[in-house]
């Protein structure tokens, strides 16, 4: 499921993308006909997940799987995203980067107008970070 229709713009820190899927009819986030903004943090992950597929290695190295393990901090400004007319612009910017974990303030807005906002820490291969149970290495 990609919500965004296209990145604007992307450099080592921030990316900006565009969507209208919001206002889709059968958008796959909706529950009783309504796109709650809280869905809007599902937008800001996969601008996430975006910028860490662009900033991969061009030597043909995959880029590192990464987790969304929490959000805090998050103001939502409106109570629905399906009744905004114009689309939305998703913004995320990377506040630190380690080896294994980056941490990233996002917020969404359409004409201007701050829709929801917060932060969302990532943990990249989780798999390396600690064994799965039962795993006897």
């Amino acid at each position: 499921m990609c919500l965004l229709d296209h990145v604007e713009a992307w450099d080592q820190q921030h990316i900006r993308c565009r969507a209208i899927s919001h206002r889709a009819a059968d958008n796959p986030l909706r529950a009783y006909s309504r796109l709650g903004a809280a869905c809007g943090i599902e937008y800001a992950a996969q601008a996430m997940a975006v910028h860490g597929a662009l900033l991969a290695p061009l030597d043909g190295a995959r880029a590192k799987v990464g987790y969304l393990i929490s959000v805090r901090r998050t103001m939502l400004h409106v109570l629905r995203l399906d009744d905004i007319a114009a689309d939305l612009l998703v913004e995320a910017t990377c506040i630190t980067h380690g080896e294994n974990n980056i941490l990233y303030h996002f917020r969404i807005s359409a004409a201007r107008r701050l829709l929801l906002e917060g932060r969302a820490a990532v943990v990249l291969n989780a798999g390396v970070l600690a064994p799965v149970s039962g795993d006897a290495s």
